[in-house]
């Protein structure tokens, strides 16, 4: 095959085209090399998610402290929670604190 055999096929006056070469030039450019290329763009996306999924934690934490909150205006609630969580006790009183060993031995 010599060049002029290959130079005279229609896929390489394709190839060779001005139009397509600038064309293809523009295209890489745009996707891989611009200020907005796709790569951006992808990693802005993802850290889109990534955003989007830290408000929906947080939102669903709030969610559960106002539920709390509320339940706390009750004085019952609010002294039960103290020594629930806190491990607070009324004058003259003994706590004991019972923990349940969740391991099973082999035995």
């Amino acid at each position: 095959m010599s060049f002029k055999s290959i130079k005279n096929k229609p896929s390489f006056k394709i190839a060779t085209n001005i139009y397509v070469i600038i064309l293809t030039v523009f295209v890489v450019w745009m996707l891989f090399f611009d200020e907005n290329s796709y790569l951006t763009h992808r990693e802005f996306n993802k850290e889109i998610n990534e955003l989007k999924s830290w408000i929906d934690y947080h939102e669903k934490k709030i969610k559960k402290d106002k539920k709390t909150i509320q339940q706390l205006q009750d004085s019952l609630q609010l002294k039960r929670y103290a020594r629930e969580k806190y491990l607070m006790k009324k004058e003259n009183e003994d706590i004991y604190i019972i923990e349940f060993d969740t391991i099973k031995s082999n035995e």
